[in-house]
């Protein structure tokens, strides 16, 4: 197998259509993600009306090249904030999630889509539709806050 296929190694065919998501095992619970690198965006939020937008702006350890957290398993050491999603917080979180999500998408009952590596096979999918943040960010440390604005981006891209 080619580095770039998803190695589903252990992973029951369509695990996401059969299992809730409490029943999900950690492996099959993290190749739910899709490499997106969209959770890893600053947002806004309109403290009047609750609405939340992306920015192009990444978190400090967002690698932009592969959209992975350059730190995943220690991540909480240098961004406390970072938020761990899990199948019970999942609902608390919908509202700034991503539309294309597939932890959204598995928790609304929706299919996943074709370019996900789950259904493609292929790691690399989610950039080759275009829909990840590959290359597109800037990072944290060289804009000012007070400019987030000026970085908004719609989603889904």
């Amino acid at each position: 197998m080619s580095d770039d296929l998803i190695a589903a190694k252990g992973l029951s065919k369509r695990f996401w259509e059969r299992k809730t998501m409490t029943q999900m095992s950690q492996d099959e619970w993290e190749a739910l993600c899709d490499g997106c690198g969209k959770c890893c965006l600053n947002k806004l939020e309109d403290e009047d009306s609750g609405e939340v937008v992306l920015t192009n702006i990444a978190c400090r350890l967002l690698d932009d090249s592969t959209c992975r957290c350059a730190q995943y398993d220690i991540r909480h050491q240098f961004v406390p904030e970072c938020i761990v999603l899990m199948p019970r917080n999942i609902p608390e979180h919908l509202y700034w999630m991503p539309q294309t999500c597939a932890y959204r998408l598995v928790h609304e009952g929706r299919p996943l889509e074709d370019w996900h590596p789950l259904i493609s096979g292929r790691a690399d999918s989610v950039h080759a539709a275009g829909v990840s943040v590959k290359d597109k960010t800037v990072p944290e440390f060289e804009i000012d806050e007070d400019d987030w604005e000026e970085h908004v981006i719609e989603e889904p891209l």
